[in-house]
């Protein structure tokens, strides 16, 4: 512990004080749980936190967010991508694509209201045309293709999507409407250079979260009609070496806790090995009221995986379609703020720490391209369907698994985490599977965990920054929410 007592010495009766200091190991800390939610990048959800910053008293440092938020140096241009030329508009009986050329105008970076938006799409193809409108398999990151790729998506949608001119790409929040994270993020840790693995969509994310790999996915298993994949998840390699874990999941809808029904929504089902938990470790995976009751009774295990609750919409995802009630990302941020503030309030926080981030950027306009990355495994893409891009001969840089998805957002909390800490290293967030492996002594999954960070740099390990924690603002819920219009 960190605590100090005082004794008697000899027949004086002398008081000595002697103060206890941990040793600075990583040995400290002893729970990691960690949580990805869905579809957002990093300038959408983070790009104002200077703002946030200046206007709530917390010392300015580095930080690369949107270009019109620096505190200390000149407020420079908010970023645009070009729009569809309006010249050619959505006409449900006479469809047309979104057409970029010299009358196109320019859609700058700006404030959304609604805390509802259509989804715009994070695919393969999307995050291609994103990365370089015009020469899509260029290695140069032009970072123009993001309201092109969210129009022809929702235009091409049966219904169409609202926002056929895709311009809520190009919308951000800010600490007014995710003021839970704003406080976390500013408080405990984040970093402006945590990426996705891949530049794709959810599924092989995910699978690059459990596996450091997608074993050459771009797309989801059901998608190309592929069976599970043989390669070992984080959650093998614990069992194998002895280390506790847990897989957490919020029921559906009709509130089935089965480890049966609780299976069908954890992407453990993309591994074989998953079939073995649900045979043999059935009750390693638990719903999320047990997660609650082991934070309070002490009972945490040595690793822990909490799902997204995409079933009842708390996974911060936009909407896929058009509906009455869609999801709301306050309700998700007010989700994820019930998890950590349990562990903030309970015993298990002295020797915790909890790692949010999200599985990939969601089509979300970000001004820092993808970054030269490992390839997990030397396999390259092999369910690319004819006319994708990538299909060969038409190759380029990045068409193999050789480079990071998109920035996401990041808060790292514990109470060993460094206050108002931003992290500049480039990692992609296999580098979670790297600070289990270096905490527990284990080996690594692939090539690209092994060369992550191992995320040490987020703590101070001595002096435990945050022994008391904060007290956070409960996330309001108050923000408008509608899809019919923008902003």
């Amino acid at each position: 512990g960190t605590a100090a007592c005082k004794v008697k010495v000899g027949a004086t009766a002398a008081d000595v004080t002697a103060t206890f200091k941990l040793s600075g190991s990583l040995n400290a800390i002893n729970h990691i749980i960690f949580m990805a939610q869905e579809n957002r990048s990093f300038d959408h959800y983070f790009g104002a936190l200077r703002q946030y910053w200046l206007d709530n008293n917390y010392p300015d440092q580095p930080f690369d967010g949107l270009p019109q938020f620096p505190i200390s140096a000149p407020v420079g241009p908010a970023p645009t991508n070009p729009g569809c030329d309006p010249a050619f508009p959505w006409n449900p009986n006479a469809p047309v694509d979104c057409k970029i050329n010299a009358n196109s105008p320019a859609i700058q970076s700006y404030h959304l209201i609604t805390q509802c938006l259509e989804n715009p799409s994070p695919s393969w193809n999307e995050s291609h045309v994103d990365f370089n409108l015009m020469n899509h398999v260029s290695g140069t990151a032009t970072l123009d293709g993001f309201v092109w790729t969210a129009a022809h998506d929702a235009r091409n949608q049966v219904p169409a999507l609202f926002d056929t001119n895709g311009v809520r790409a190009m919308g951000y929040y800010d600490g007014s409407d995710l003021n839970y994270y704003y406080f976390m993020a500013s408080n405990f840790a984040t970093s402006d250079r945590w990426f996705s693995p891949v530049m794709s969509r959810t599924p092989p994310n995910r699978m690059y979260l459990l596996a450091a790999t997608s074993h050459g996915h771009a797309y989801g298993l059901n998608t190309s009609g592929s069976t599970q994949l043989p390669d070992p998840i984080i959650f093998q390699l614990l069992q194998q070496h002895g280390i506790s874990w847990k897989i957490y999941v919020h029921p559906d809808a009709s509130g089935c806790t089965t480890a049966q029904c609780l299976y069908k929504q954890s992407y453990i089902q993309n591994f074989l090995y998953g079939n073995t938990i649900l045979q043999n470790f059935p009750q390693n995976i638990q719903p999320i009221s047990q997660y609650l009751t082991d934070v309070q009774s002490g009972s945490l295990p040595q690793v822990a995986m909490i799902e997204p609750a995409s079933l009842v919409s708390l996974d911060e995802h936009p909407s896929d379609i058009d509906v009455p009630n869609p999801p709301n990302i306050q309700k998700g941020a007010q989700y994820v703020q019930s998890l950590i503030d349990a562990l903030m309030l309970s015993p298990s926080w002295k020797d915790s720490a909890f790692i949010l981030t999200f599985d990939e950027f969601g089509g979300f306009y970000d001004h820092v391209p993808p970054q030269p990355a490992v390839s997990p495994d030397d396999i390259p893409p092999t369910d690319l369907q004819p006319g994708d891009i990538c299909t060969p001969p038409n190759t380029g840089p990045t068409c193999d698994f050789v480079y990071t998805g998109y920035r996401v957002p990041l808060i790292v909390v514990s109470p060993f985490t460094k206050k108002n800490y931003v992290s500049h290293t480039v990692a992609d967030y296999t580098a979670i599977l790297k600070f289990i492996e270096t905490r527990f002594k284990l080996p690594s999954l692939t090539k690209r965990d092994a060369v992550q960070m191992d995320m040490t740099e987020f703590f101070d390990l001595v002096n435990m920054p945050w022994q008391i924690p904060p007290v956070p603002p409960q996330q309001s819920t108050s923000g408008a929410c509608y899809l019919n219009r923008l902003p």
